[in-house]
């Protein structure tokens, strides 16, 4: 007898994932210095890219029977150098591989400056390993050329194949290549050109905009010099004298008191992680929480027919399909406003963190959960 059993029942010693709770003498959001919040706008990285190929394969570059713009870069780069092949020959060459390359120009890069690369394959090569990429222009999004890259792989993967058998450990079609480019133009940048600089914090948050500012008015003196534009934007005056330099690297390392950060619940849907920070709090809410049982049972029958009768053995299943609900539990969840409390009163329910999401949402809209609920 086979049994298949689906089961949806509470999974004891439930883990749910939460920030800890910061102790009762710390302040109610902690301390941060104003670099981890925010940066100077027009401080940024300039994203290139650029198409090339990579030699040197062991066999494992790209089938140009199936691949052709691989024959068609190669053909197109042997006639920069004088050589040229009969019209429509392509080139059959298995240590060959296209690849695009893509890098991060940093913000006051110069020329002559080194950065890094990465390489993945374009076709269908099998592997990158031990290859070479030859001269490619990085271009930004204005189709300029910002930076030249050569350079060996560094695969992080190994493999090995045999007849219809293969074996490879992490990911071959992709490397990079330490220092590979080469900064060939300067990125213009106007960010400490100008009698002020703007301070973006990474998140939204208008306290914290309004906190920023008035740290940097008490660090700095000279009355109003930071001022909160929005709650993402803080305009900071660059004094008359002094390097601008060190004026905003002063200004980085400036601690902000911060308020409680806004209480929030991120459910993951698809893995059924839930996490909540220590904002979160808890009104008096009573659930009933049940479980529910799916067992199939398959069972064969064989059919024998009788002696002399001319028939056939018939083996056939029996399918049986059970469904079993156990009563639910009606479970009393106290008024917190601890997260040990609220982490504690939630495993009491014995739940499974996809039970939990809808226990959570069910909370939130009975108005008991004080916080925003965000379902990724």
């Amino acid at each position: 007898m086979k049994h298949t059993t689906m089961l949806l029942k509470p999974l004891a010693g439930l883990l749910l994932a939460a920030a800890l709770a910061v102790p009762a003498h710390a302040a109610p959001g902690g301390s941060e210095r104003i670099r981890d919040l925010a940066s100077v706008s027009g401080v940024r990285v300039n994203q290139l890219i650029g198409y090339g190929v990579v030699v040197g394969l062991d066999g494992s570059g790209d089938a140009t029977n199936q691949v052709q713009f691989t024959g068609q870069s190669v053909q197109s780069l042997l006639s920069q150098f004088g050589v040229a092949l009969p019209p429509g020959v392509t080139p059959q060459m298995r240590n060959v591989a296209a690849v695009m390359i893509t890098a991060a120009l940093p913000a006051f890069a110069q020329t002559g400056q080194q950065i890094d690369i990465t390489v993945s394959s374009l076709g269908n090569a099998r592997s990158l390993r031990g290859g070479t990429l030859l001269l490619t222009p990085l271009r930004g999004a204005d189709s300029q050329i910002y930076a030249m890259a050569q350079g060996n792989l560094v695969i992080g993967g190994a493999g090995a194949s045999a007849g219809n058998s293969k074996v490879s450990i992490n990911h071959m079609l992709a490397g990079r290549i330490p220092g590979g480019a080469t900064v060939e133009r300067v990125v213009p940048n106007s960010a400490l050109t100008s009698d002020v600089i703007h301070l973006e914090l990474n998140q939204t948050d208008f306290s914290t905009a309004r906190l920023v500012a008035d740290a940097i008015n008490r660090q700095v003196g000279g009355g109003e010099v930071a001022t909160a534009m929005d709650g993402r934007v803080v305009q900071v005056r660059f004094p008359g004298t002094g390097s601008r330099v060190g004026f905003i690297a002063q200004l980085e390392n400036i601690e902000v008191a911060l308020a409680a950060p806004q209480a929030k619940v991120i459910v993951n849907a698809r893995s059924g992680s839930v996490v909540m920070n220590q904002s979160v709090r808890l009104g008096a809410v009573a659930v009933a929480h049940g479980s529910l049982s799916v067992t199939v049972s398959s069972t064969p029958v064989i059919s024998q027919p009788n002696a002399l009768s001319g028939g056939q053995t018939v083996v056939a299943e029996k399918n049986d399909i059970r469904v079993q609900q156990d009563p639910g539990v009606l479970f009393n969840l106290p008024a917190s406003a601890d997260l040990a409390d609220i982490v504690k009163s939630l495993n009491a329910l014995g739940a499974t963190a996809q039970d939990l999401i809808g226990i959570l949402q069910a909370i939130k809209a009975a108005g008991a959960l004080k916080a925003e609920l965000e379902i990724i």
